[in-house]
């Protein structure tokens, strides 16, 4: 098929079935949109068929267009990745700016073990960090707005590449000298009998709210809150309860005025992942970024202490 096939056409395609958008496709691509509209008219003559139909969501692949998306995105990788292997970014010598969505526990936990690296790998790189909005990260991936975001949330669209990182779990943390709760466990009775603060929003880690349904802890639940940053400075003044992912945990402790306790129910566990376009899209900047992130946070566990 793509020895007849104009390689830019199966770019157009791939990119638009990934971004459903003629303006994102054209952006990516650094074409115009009526060049990318074009290509799209010889792709329906090429496979007769519409392809992608109009709606006020964007653009929805016809069953040919799913059908056309595996086979054809597979290809333009291997080629892609074959481009991308002769042509060079030295971070050593670059200037280069790279924009990343970060929820406020990407910002406390990760964002700092990059900063702290990107001298010694990228002296001229600069990152600028914007706050993450998961249900519109993929669209401003797709034009070309942010260069990778990451999350705790298993996302599947097609539209975009998922690079885990590390799974995640959590602990209890209360006040340092709270009145109750002594040792570094509670169990299951303890919990029931105190008062519950909880993390809400659309960044993942819905696995404490659930673990707190199952077991009938939901109306013990007194204070929700948008951030993980806010609860050490809620907790360490009150008798509040909170369960936090244990990464960030440790360094609230070594901060604050509070302790981590071992927690009596099953929580899962969050899979965190770095997303960004699909390999085929992405320059060689992002290549190397994309790298050197999963290199520098790819195990929690290898990590300096740093402060917040």
């Amino acid at each position: 098929m793509m020895r007849d096939f104009d390689l830019n056409l199966v770019r157009t395609f791939v990119l638009l079935y990934e971004t459903r958008s003629v303006t994102a496709t054209a952006e990516s691509m650094h074409l115009t949109q009526p060049t990318v509209s074009y290509g799209l008219q010889k792709l329906r003559r090429r496979f007769s068929d519409e392809l992608f139909r109009r709606t006020g969501a964007g653009l929805v692949p016809t069953t040919t267009a799913r059908a056309l998306y595996e086979p054809l995105h597979g290809a333009l990788a291997e080629i892609e990745a074959a481009v991308t292997g002769a042509r060079s970014f030295d971070p050593a010598t670059a200037r280069a700016s790279f924009t990343l969505c970060l929820s406020d526990l990407g910002e406390v936990s990760l964002l700092p073990r990059l900063m702290a690296a990107l001298p010694r790998h990228a002296p001229g790189v600069k990152l600028t960090v914007r706050p993450l909005d998961v249900s519109g990260a993929a669209d401003q991936l797709g034009r070309g707005e942010i260069d990778a975001f990451i999350a705790s949330p298993l996302l599947s669209s097609q539209r975009i590449a998922r690079i885990p990182l590390f799974s995640e779990g959590y602990v209890g943390m209360v006040a340092r000298e709270h009145p109750r709760l002594r040792g570094d466990r509670v169990d299951l009775a303890e919990l029931a009998h105190e008062r519950l603060v909880t993390v809400f929003g659309p960044a993942g880690h819905e696995g404490p709210r659930r673990a707190l349904e199952a077991h009938g802890l939901l109306d013990r639940v007194v204070l929700e809150v948008t951030r993980f940053a806010a609860l050490p400075y809620l907790v360490q003044t009150s008798e509040l309860f909170a369960t936090v992912p244990r990464l960030v945990a440790d360094m609230f402790a070594a901060e604050h005025r509070v302790r981590l306790l071992e927690l009596p129910v099953e929580v899962e566990p969050a899979q965190v992942s770095i997303y960004t376009r699909h390999a085929h899209a992405r320059t060689p900047p992002q290549h190397w970024l994309i790298d050197f992130m999963r290199g520098i946070l790819t195990d929690p566990r290898d990590r300096a202490p740093v402060m917040i």
